[in-house]
């Protein structure tokens, strides 16, 4: 039996060449457009790794849901599975998606990322994180966070009637559809709710170089050196808005050839 991997340092491998990573495609019943496009994406990228780095699903209730195989869930988890089948997947939870657990990785056949994840690829080394720990003044969300990343919590949750949780998960998807028609088209650096002064210490305590998250859904790639410092990143990737207005998409992938840029924008086409 396939058991998924979690690591929380990545080396690619040699023959790895391109690496593609995703987050916020927030895939639910109600996003046809978002899973047609990240099946079409598994199928068709030229990337031998496709680091997905949470809120993959707008949420996730439990594996339970997976007991069955009607349920739109299950049905969503096995089209994923195949279209990722021969190429490398791996997966880090998000604010949304953290109770995804073994057995639908196993499902879907993608390997675990912790978060935070350093990557050492094409002679690059980057820190990959989903980013909402990185919201560091927003005092309330990281008492959430903390509050439901604890067993206690979990256990207490998974243990409700499968109906109660998809009653709050309804609700928590018309609350992030109010938020994406809220969102600003563009974002200068730092007014994201991202501390730039934590993701600059990540990065140092890593010895990286380059930090790529999402999470806050304004895309934007700048330097966050500081004279005298070292030379640091940060790229922040779009959420894939595809089912509704104004759609958005991106993602960013890692070369190996030196003809092209070793960390590009890509927007696929629509």
């Amino acid at each position: 039996m396939f058991l998924p991997h979690h690591y929380s340092f990545l080396q690619a491998p040699e023959g790895w060449q391109t690496v593609d990573l995703i987050s916020d495609l927030h895939l639910c019943e109600e996003t046809p457009r978002g899973v047609e496009a990240l099946i079409r994406h598994l199928h068709d990228t030229p990337a031998e790794a496709v680091l997905l780095l949470g809120d993959i699903f707008e949420v996730w209730i439990g594996d339970d849901v997976l007991a069955d195989p009607q349920h739109p869930e299950s049905q969503l988890i096995a089209a994923l599975a195949e279209a990722s089948r021969g190429r490398w997947v791996a997966f880090m939870p998000g604010n949304r998606d953290f109770l995804l657990g073994q057995r639908a990785l196993q499902k879907l056949g993608w390997h675990e990322l912790a978060d935070p994840c350093v990557l050492h690829a094409f002679g690059q080394h980057l820190v990959l994180s989903h980013g909402d720990a990185l919201c560091t003044a927003d005092a309330d969300y990281q008492r959430f966070r903390q509050m439901v990343r604890s067993q206690a919590w979990q256990a207490n949750f998974l243990a409700r009637p499968l109906e109660h949780r998809r009653a709050l998960a309804r609700e928590m998807r018309q609350a992030s559809m109010q938020r994406y028609r809220e969102q600003p088209a563009l974002v200068i650096p730092g007014d994201d709710g991202v501390d730039l002064d934590a993701a600059s210490a990540l990065l140092q305590q890593q010895h990286a170089t380059d930090l790529i998250h999402g999470h806050t859904h304004r895309p934007i790639s700048h330097e966050m050196s500081r004279e005298g410092g070292p030379h640091l990143r940060r790229h922040v990737l779009s959420d894939w808005a595809l089912d509704h207005e104004p759609r958005r998409i991106d993602l960013i992938r890692l070369n190996r050839r030196p003809d092209l840029p070793p960390i590009q924008r890509i927007v696929p086409e629509l």
